[in-house]
C-alpha cells in the first residue's frame, strides 16, 4: 500500500491541494459568507474523519496535512485553475506510482467536494458545475 513516503515532496502536494483545492473550489463556486463557514467546517470534518477510519493509508496521510496549498489571496480563478491541474498531476502519478490507490483518492476528491457543496443546501449552479469539472479532471479529462 502506497504512504506518503512513495511520493516526492512536489507530488504529495499535488495529491493534497487536489483534494483541499477541491473542497475550496466547490467553496467558492457559490460565495455566501455564512455558507462558507459551514463548507469549511464541512471540509475539515471530512478530512479529520478520513484521518481515523480511512481503510488506505495514503487517505488517511493526506488528509492529516494543514492548509488547502492556496495562499490567502488566491482569486478563484487561480484555485479552480490550480485544484483542477492538481487533480490531473496527482491523478497521473497515482497511475504511475500506487495505481491500486487512484480509485480512493478519486473517490475521497468527490466525497470531499460533495461534503462541501451538500453543507449549505447544496444544488447552485455554480457548485453542480465545479463538482462536474472535479469529477472530470479525476477521469484525466
Amino acid at each position: 500500500m502506497a504512504s506518503k513516503a512513495d511520493f516526492t515532496d512536489e507530488e504529495w502536494e499535488q495529491l493534497r491541494r487536489g483534494v483541499t483545492g477541491a473542497g475550496l473550489y466547490v467553496s467558492l463556486a457559490d460565495r455566501s459568507f455564512f455558507d462558507t463557514f459551514k463548507e469549511a467546517g464541512a471540509l475539515a470534518k471530512h478530512l479529520r474523519e478520513a484521518r481515523g477510519g480511512s481503510e488506505s493509508e495514503l487517505i488517511r496521510e493526506l488528509a492529516e496535512g494543514r492548509g488547502t496549498g492556496f495562499g490567502m489571496t488566491a482569486s478563484p480563478d487561480e484555485v479552480e485553475r490550480g485544484t483542477l491541474d492538481s487533480v490531473r498531476s496527482a491523478i497521473a502519478t497515482l497511475e504511475q506510482k500506487a495505481p491500486d490507490q487512484a480509485d480512493a483518492y478519486r473517490s475521497f476528491v468527490m466525497e470531499v467536494a460533495r461534503s462541501v457543496a451538500d453543507a449549505a443546501g447544496g444544488g447552485e449552479t455554480g457548485e453542480s458545475e465545479a463538482i462536474r469539472r472535479i469529477e472530470a479532471a479525476l477521469q484525466g479529462a
